[in-house]
């Protein structure tokens, strides 16, 4: 049990990382690749799962790079066609991505410093080296082991009838966060977003962290509310604001519920 001043002292980031997150992409989307590694690096040293922010811009730089050398080489065979075929005159010759190279690769670099940066300090005030981030982790239960931990935790739902409630709920939700994803796949999002997406629900669902944080992990994945945006906008504003409204209503009596009982299911 902790000292109530410990707890009342206790902070979370993860509105300040979605916000880093949020912007990193948004920069990475609109080719501000200087401004998204340096956002990318902040991610990291805000929490652990800034990995996911390097990977997204880490995917998005390979992927310009490839289709860079693509265009190049796409470049050279209509431009030998000219002086062939005279069918292909007027032919556009694709442009190359409009950031330079060394933008693209410096904003590659900076992206992990944060979180690297923070690992290393750990591991130095630890005196266990790189590996002191992991001891730390490990001392507040905190770990990867493919979502087995919260397997269990959903099968001892299932002992009794009325935490069986509690465990299809889990399961209902589980499987209502994968069918978001895939159809962010399926409505062709931006890859940084779906690398991102799908890091960030891999690491809250398949930690072995206390139950009670994964609705917590699972915050910074906002491209999976993309989707139910994009049907909201779709219907008339009144309608919209009714929906809003009772989730809004549903998700603070849970809320409540939950903060003066015995905690989440």
């Amino acid at each position: 049990m902790l000292p109530v001043g410990i707890v009342q002292s206790m902070a979370y980031s993860e509105s300040l990382f979605t916000a880093l997150a949020a912007w990193s992409l948004y920069a990475v989307l609109t080719g501000r690749w200087l401004t998204a590694g340096l956002l990318a690096s902040f991610a990291g040293l805000t929490r652990p799962v800034g990995a996911a922010v390097v990977a997204a811009v880490w995917a998005a730089a390979i992927v310009s790079y490839v289709r860079d050398s693509s265009v190049v080489r796409d470049s050279f065979v209509v431009r030998d066609a000219f002086t062939r075929d005279s069918s292909v005159r007027g032919r556009s010759v694709p442009a190359l991505d409009s950031a330079p190279f060394w933008r693209r690769t410096l904003g590659m670099l900076l992206a992990p410093l944060g979180a690297a940066g923070y690992v290393l300090w750990v591991g130095q005030h630890t005196g266990q080296g790189p590996l002191g981030y992991l001891d730390v982790q490990a001392g507040w239960g905190n770990g990867f082991d493919g979502g087995y931990a919260f397997a269990r935790f959903v099968a001892d739902k299932f002992t009794s009838f009325p935490s069986a409630l509690a465990g299809l709920g889990l399961i209902v939700g589980v499987a209502l966060v994968i069918w978001l994803y895939v159809i962010c796949v399926r409505q062709d999002q931006p890859l940084p977003l779906l690398v991102y997406a799908g890091i960030v629900t891999a690491l809250a669902l398949c930690a072995s962290s206390y139950f009670g944080s994964k609705p917590r992990l699972l915050l910074p994945a906002f491209p999976l509310l993309l989707p139910p945006a994009l049907a909201l906008a779709r219907l008339r504003t009144s309608r919209s604001a009714w929906v809003l409204g009772g989730v809004a209503v549903v998700s603070a009596l849970y809320g409540a519920f939950w903060l003066n009982g015995s905690g989440p299911p």
